[in-house]
């Protein structure tokens, strides 16, 4: 094989570090962003987050100031000189309560604790001093599961030691939705590897305690079961009440197919009387474990703000989203440009990451709030009328506007939000697909979304509407959509189809 040396020209696109820092932090949300920061703040000891004034106008500040705090402190000294002179007989008669010591032995007994001591706990405001604070917003609960709350019901209740682990094992099979999805023989099947001892009589009786616990209901095997079971625990003298249990146990599966007529037949009961039922049941809840309060709400940070002034809508960056950043100007005065030495390496390389990172968020900013002005200038009648004015936009529209790459700008739209006064959205909310017109023009998804939720909500309750009368309510509009886009749009509402939405007047 001979050797040979060739010379080959191509190009070829490399992502510098600096890139890479750039891209990385586009694509982070505003909670992801402030852990970054910190971790650059506590790694790289050029950077210092701008928190007040710098030392050096605080050194200014003593020096200017150095002859009103003596003259400051002179007047403070024939004050306490007078004051002691004023109260010093006061202070004969009386007892000196100065040591800490003093004060929490000899204080009257019916004292409060809260009263003598400061308590952070049940203090309703925060150290610094911010009252207007809401106490149920700063001081959560937590999240309890469902199966905390049984199990420490369980442990309050007077179970013998057999029944308590019958108890323990029924718990652990009911469901986060509070639903037990495992029969009674399966149950006694993995009781009695342990014990075998245990009967079906004993397991079911465990069973109709639990399902008793709060909130009530929880455990049943089916939605007929936890609905029996609310029904029971009211009082007998209840209106309608042995009619609602006998179409909860018998004919609950009519009454979800909304077929009242069938109901009242075989009830033998008329149109008000099946209404006066329904409204009872509607009491219920179908799903008891919702009450249980889950894991804690995740808060949104919004990236920007929108708001209209002088009759233009404007878009400012939130100023609490990020902490501001500089360069530590002492450290920054230490690097020396001729020396090589390991400290000044060490301080010239956090100087230049530092400097970079300062441009990477800068940049981040920058493009943040360009393609937020392009979506609000684009979506202007939305904040204005709603839903049903918003435009069409894809990311090629806003790529083209900003003069930027389609995927920087799907980095950018992802996980920020915008502030505006219809509520808080996500950049992506404002993009969809869209729908010719007759008259050649587009109309969003988003608007035909919110014009048949406007139409399902306006509908009569005893005819609602299909989906190809709601397709040529559109037509007349002048907006041309198939019945299956219509089903399509309406099952992403969660709008359940017109037999299941026909109710009684």
């Amino acid at each position: 094989m001979k050797q040979s040396i060739q010379l080959r020209i191509g190009q070829q696109l490399t992502m510098t570090p600096q890139l890479q820092q750039a891209i990385r932090l586009l694509q982070l949300s505003t909670i992801e962003l402030q852990l970054e920061i910190q971790q650059v703040l506590d790694s790289n000891l050029m950077l210092e987050a701008e928190d007040g004034d710098s030392a050096d106008d605080g050194q200014a500040s003593d020096s200017s100031s150095e002859g009103e705090r003596e003259r400051g402190e002179n007047e403070r000294a024939e004050t306490e000189a007078a004051s002691e002179t004023e109260f010093g007989a006061a202070q004969d008669s009386e007892a000196d309560f100065s040591s800490p010591e003093q004060i929490s032995d000899e204080l009257y007994v019916d004292s409060d604790w809260d009263a003598i001591y400061d308590s952070g706990a049940t203090s309703l405001s925060a150290p610094g001093g911010d009252d207007n604070r809401d106490f149920f917003e700063t001081h959560n609960a937590g999240g309890e599961t469902l199966y905390d709350h049984l199990i420490w019901q369980m442990e309050m209740a007077p179970f013998s030691p057999t029944d308590q682990a019958i108890a323990a094992t029924i718990i652990n099979s009911i469901t986060d939705d509070g639903n037990l999805n495992v029969t009674l023989e399966g149950l006694l099947e993995g009781l009695q590897k342990d014990n075998p001892d245990i009967e079906l009589d004993e397991v079911a009786a465990v069973l109709h305690r639990i399902q008793h616990f709060d909130p009530i209901g929880v455990g049943a095997r089916n939605l007929g079961e936890c609905l029996e079971i609310q029904l029971k625990q009211l009082p007998p003298e209840t209106p309608w009440l042995a009619e609602t249990l006998k179409v909860v146990t018998q004919h609950l599966d009519l009454l979800g197919s909304r077929d009242y007529s069938q109901i009242m037949r075989r009830m033998k009961i008329e149109e008000s009387d099946l209404q006066a039922i329904i409204s009872l049941i509607q009491t219920l809840n179908p799903r008891p474990a919702s009450q249980i309060s889950g894991p804690p709400p995740q808060y949104v940070v919004p990236d920007v703000f929108v708001s209209k002034r002088n009759g233009r809508w404007r878009v400012d960056l939130n100023p609490e989203a990020a902490p501001k950043l500089r360069i530590n100007a002492q450290y920054a005065n230490m690097v020396k440009r001729a020396d090589n030495s390991d400290d000044n390496n060490y301080l010239r390389n956090h100087l230049q990451e530092a400097r970079w990172f300062l441009k990477s968020l800068q940049s981040r900013n920058e493009t943040l709030l360009k393609v937020a002005t392009c979506i609000v200038e684009r979506q202007r009648g939305f904040l204005d009328y709603g839903d049903e004015a918003m435009k069409p936009l894809v990311l090629r529209d806003v790529a083209e506007t900003v003069e930027m790459h389609e995927s920087t700008i799907s980095r950018v739209t992802t996980q920020k939000y915008m502030h505006t006064p219809r509520g808080i959205y996500e950049f992506k909310y404002f993009f969809s697909s869209h729908v010719g017109t007759s008259d050649g023009g587009e109309c969003s998804a988003t608007a035909i979304r919110a014009m048949i939720k406007k139409l399902v909500a306006e509908e009569p309750a005893n005819k609602p509407l299909s989906d190809s009368k709601i397709a040529d309510l559109l037509e007349k509009e002048g907006i041309n959509v198939a019945r299956r886009t219509i089903a399509k749009y309406r099952e992403a509402l969660a709008i359940p189809p017109s037999s299941e939405r026909k109710r009684l007047v």
